[in-house]
């Protein structure tokens, strides 16, 4: 029998995240290992009168993928999946696996070959969320394996997961609603705003975000969610961060991360595990050097690292920024293959101040 949790689940992502419209072409994606939600999502889809598109990926034929693909497959792209980027109304996404770290023997520059390859495919959907002719979410379903990496049983991960995303509620996009009322007064504020500037054990620096647009992240792109982000102007970041928690990528995880910026470029470059992996990251293209997103977590009902960054950056008390791609509707120019969070601490002896005001101490927003 399916948990009535995951079924809300679903019922949220098909009818408050993306809207699904009748005669709408809509995309599942996730690997076998969530099954049973992309089931939901098809059977939710089903009933809001979608046309559902089941493209299911195998973590096993991915790595045998990345291992032995020469680098004309490599750049090949799947024709059916081109078509349905340029001209599908929604995206909805699982993660979840069997093995978190399936692919951490897989050389980092393998993994970036392939995502510049199929980078067209993310500029694709961005640029067409940000027009307003394609909505897309992403979502997590509970396995073994991610219950394992967050130090929990799965039963307890479930309840992790369902709670984040208030499907343990009768009605969870009344809650939803209630966060972006919420959001929108910090927004409101934030508007006409040109200078922040974090200050804290962790990190001492500045941006820009003159011109630049917050976006109030509640439910529609990310399940579950709670920030509001930006793009910076490109070049504005100056000053070093030390990021609190390990950032995964491709399955590996890559600790004790400290960048330093000048002129908005990623001009020093530090890891205590897997350097390497970083290194390959930020070399990938002209665009990865440079900041795409800087955001503020508001999720207090998210207050512990699970190593899914689906979760950890939207940890109440936080701040990330993703090096790589920018969201177009944020006002970013930055393009990139990619786009990689990293997540630092603001909940002790930290401030944010805009503008030269004081807008967020320990934590907390102060206005």
């Amino acid at each position: 029998m399916t948990d009535i949790r995951l079924q809300r689940l679903a019922d949220v992502l098909v009818n408050y995240s993306t809207e699904v419209q009748p005669g709408q072409w809509v995309g599942i994606l996730g690997d076998v290992a969530a099954l049973p939600a992309l089931r939901a999502v098809y059977s939710a889809v089903l009933k809001a009168g979608g046309n559902p598109s089941l493209i299911i990926s195998d973590e096993y034929m991915t790595r045998e993928f990345l291992r032995e693909a020469n680098d004309d497959q490599i750049a090949w792209l799947d024709p059916s999946q081109t078509l349905y980027y340029d001209k599908g109304d929604a995206y909805i996404r699982f993660g979840g696996g069997n093995n978190t770290r399936a692919m951490t023997h897989i050389d980092a520059k393998r993994v970036q070959q392939l995502a510049k390859a199929r980078h067209s495919w993310l500029d694709t959907r961005l640029g067409r969320a940000s027009a307003g002719t394609f909505k897309w979410v992403g979502a997590w379903y509970p396995t073994e394996a991610s219950a394992q990496e967050a130090n929990m049983s799965l039963e307890e991960y479930e309840d992790f997961v369902y709670s984040a995303t208030f499907a343990n509620l009768e009605d969870p996009v009344a809650e939803w609603k209630r966060v972006r009322g919420v959001q929108d007064e910090k927004i409101d504020w934030l508007k006409g705003k040109k200078h922040i500037r974090l200050l804290g054990p962790n990190i001492d620096l500045e941006l820009s975000i003159d011109g630049r647009t917050f976006i109030n992240a509640c439910g529609e792109r990310n399940m579950p969610d709670g920030e509001i982000f930006t793009g910076p102007v490109e070049d504005s970041v100056n000053g070093w961060v030390r990021f609190s928690y390990p950032s995964i990528v491709g399955g590996r995880a890559v600790k004790g991360i400290q960048l330093r910026f000048d002129k908005g470029y990623v001009a020093e470059a530090s890891a205590e595990e897997n350097e390497e992996l970083l290194m390959a990251q930020l070399d990938t293209d002209a665009g990865a050097r440079y900041l795409g997103e800087f955001a503020i977590g508001t999720n207090f009902g998210i207050q512990q690292f699970t190593g899914n960054i689906l979760f950890d950056e939207k940890i109440g008390g936080t701040v990330h920024m993703a090096v790589g791609m920018g969201y177009p509707d944020t006002g970013s120019k930055n393009r990139s293959a990619v786009h990689w969070d990293m997540i630092c601490d603001m909940r002790q002896d930290s401030e944010i101040h805009v503008d030269g005001e004081l807008f967020y101490k320990n934590g907390a927003f102060v206005v």
